[in-house]
């Protein structure tokens, strides 16, 4: 028996070793008409080295079941890696803020895997294989600096749960709640034990005579108390994110380097509420999108910028530059912090088209789906702190600009109008520029400019 199970075993290593020999083709080939007869998927191919994962049993009883092994094998797919994409010219590495995915978890096309801040914007990094897979590990953990180009993601792209995940899980049957057993009928109720029935029998102990002394009063507590009696006050802890650092450095380096000045008007808005009370309706039913008062001033300091080029210029190194297109950002807070979108071209825009652009580029920059291009190359800012209730404020220039316009709330107030005193509504405006370039004379003249064309939008039209 001994030699004949050494022989059988024998016989199988050099069958083995046979059918291992055999061409890369026959074997495709082979397992390619095997799985159709046998109802299994027509892209089964050999995926596997052979002799890796060739179960202990010996040779396959027939090319069925060698297919449908192949098919299994094929079915776990490859482990890919997704890395950190291009997040801008001028940003290299960013932080993970988080991770949006866990182990295990199905993914498909275009799902978010994690979220990288960086010092201006937050970037998506998405799964972009077009068939599914199983996120397996993630090489990075929150609050890690990772890199452009870095792995940070693997995904097995074959690995997929049976109906591609999709179906719900199966309710798991509710725990049966124990059943109380009924406790017998007539049942008497239990004899005092003996030691309790003589306590029971016993008369209550007489009552103590009370000392005639009087009970002291009690003492007030010391307001000198030690402060660690008192405990700590209650205060958190948080890491600063890369975009509030980031605006706090530019902030400060621009207080640093420019000579900043800030000039102040007011602004009678009886004129623009009325034309938007008017045309409101109208304007939403052509357009599509309210109209506000952000486009006036948009279009207000275009006009403004063409016609006063210093406060639309920048200084770079011993020149001046003048740039004859208007560029705007409109100041957008977000939960993250301060962004400021950009509005292209905004002297060819109209007033439909600049409430769209601004709509459209504050919804992106809430979501935190907005670009860096999108962000980048702005000439002069806007920023509308009136829609927090601000009266007045002195906003400080968005570097590389040169200037900063910002409006605040409308509130009623006593008005010489004629020989009367009538309520207006009143808005305050600032404009804060860099002094080493703009001089007060052109400062004055752009916001006066800014001033007369709110007050009288028609001036726009009439270019006047």
């Amino acid at each position: 028996m001994a030699l004949r199970s050494q022989w059988r075993a024998l016989h199988r290593v050099v069958a083995l070793r046979s059918w291992a020999s055999r061409s890369l083709r026959q074997v495709e080939q082979q397992c390619l008409i095997s799985a159709q007869a046998a109802s299994a998927p027509a892209g089964c191919t050999f995926t596997r080295a052979l002799g890796r994962d060739v179960p202990d049993h010996g040779l396959y009883p027939s090319a069925v079941s060698a297919a449908r092994y192949f098919h299994v094998s094929s079915a776990r797919g490859a482990e890919i890696s997704v890395v950190v994409p291009s997040m801008g010219d001028s940003i290299s590495e960013g932080s993970v803020a988080s991770l949006e995915k866990k182990p295990g978890d199905l993914v498909k096309e275009d799902d978010v895997l994690m979220q990288i801040e960086t010092d201006k914007v937050t970037i998506d990094v998405r799964y972009t294989e077009s068939q599914p897979g199983t996120l397996t590990e993630y090489l990075c953990k929150e609050d890690d600096t990772v890199a452009v180009g870095q792995e940070v993601v693997k995904v097995d792209k074959g690995n997929v749960p049976e109906g591609g995940g999709e179906a719900e899980a199966e309710a798991e049957p509710a725990a049966e709640e124990p059943k109380q057993t009924p406790e017998p009928k007539g049942k008497t109720e239990p004899k005092p034990e003996p030691k309790k029935a003589e306590a029971a029998s016993k008369p209550p102990p007489a009552p103590e005579k009370k000392s005639e002394k009087k009970p002291e009063p009690p003492k007030e507590p010391s307001s000198a108390a030690p402060a660690e009696a008192r405990g700590p006050k209650p205060e958190r802890r948080v890491k600063m994110t890369r975009l509030r650092a980031r605006v706090a450095e530019r902030l400060k380096g621009a207080q640093n380097t420019y000579a900043m000045l800030t000039t102040f008007n007011e602004i009678d808005m009886t004129n623009l509420m009325k034309l938007r009370s008017d045309y409101k309706d109208l304007f939403l039913e052509t357009h599509g999108v309210k109209l506000g008062f952000m486009s006036a001033f948009v279009k207000a300091s275009a006009d403004a910028l063409l016609k006063v080029p210093a406060v639309n210029g920048v200084i770079d190194g011993a020149e001046i530059i003048y740039r004859d297109y208007t560029d705007i950002s409109i100041a957008v807070a977000t939960p993250k912090g301060l962004v400021v979108p950009v509005l292209r071209n905004v002297d060819s825009l109209s007033f439909a088209e600049v409430e769209k652009t601004i709509n459209g580029l504050g919804k992106k920059a809430r979501d935190g789906t907005i670009s860096i291009d999108e962000m980048a190359g702005g000439t002069f800012t806007i920023s509308n702190g009136g829609v927090y209730g601000s009266l007045l404020s002195t906003p400080i220039i968005n570097p590389p600009q040169s200037a900063i316009l910002g409006m605040h709330s409308i509130n009623q107030r006593a008005t010489v109008v004629g020989k009367d005193i009538v309520p207006r509504p009143i808005m305050n405006v600032a404009l804060t520029y860099d002094h080493r370039l703009i001089d007060g004379r052109e400062a004055v003249t752009f916001l006066k400019r800014v001033k007369d064309i709110i007050e009288d939008p028609r001036r726009l039209m009439l270019d006047i």
